[in-house]
């Protein structure tokens, strides 16, 4: 399957991006990067300013997406939202979401599953 690593990222944080705006929530920014790490997206819902990381795979055979956002990951995530906020005060509560999209066809999957974990990690 001809599917590049880049293009597999884009088709999973497009899904993800659908799945929180068709639940209320306003995207604040997308693949926000600094020296200190990357946020696949920034959103807001109600109170909180939700980072949220996303991981896509095939299917969960070998652990679930979750899984693959290790302890290091957290960190470099939560560096790099501190530095967002430090740019964009927004005044809202922080929090850290996994939102684990699963496409067993790559980019040919028309509906991929989406399973949202909020608050998956704190500061």
């Amino acid at each position: 399957m001809p599917n590049d690593k880049k293009q597999l990222g884009a088709f999973g944080e497009d899904a993800a991006c659908r799945y929180l705006k068709r639940r209320g929530y306003k995207i604040l920014d997308r693949n926000y990067a600094c020296r200190l790490g990357e946020l696949d997206i920034v959103a807001r819902q109600g109170q909180y300013v939700v980072f949220a990381e996303v991981k896509l795979r095939k299917n969960a055979d070998h652990g679930t997406a979750a899984e693959y956002v290790t302890a290091a990951k957290q960190r470099r995530v939560i560096l790099a939202a501190e530095r967002w906020l430090q740019l964009h005060p927004v005044g809202l509560q922080p929090r850290f979401d996994v939102i684990e999209v699963y496409a067993p066809a790559g980019l040919d999957t028309r509906s991929p599953e989406i399973r949202h974990l909020e608050d998956a990690y704190s500061l």
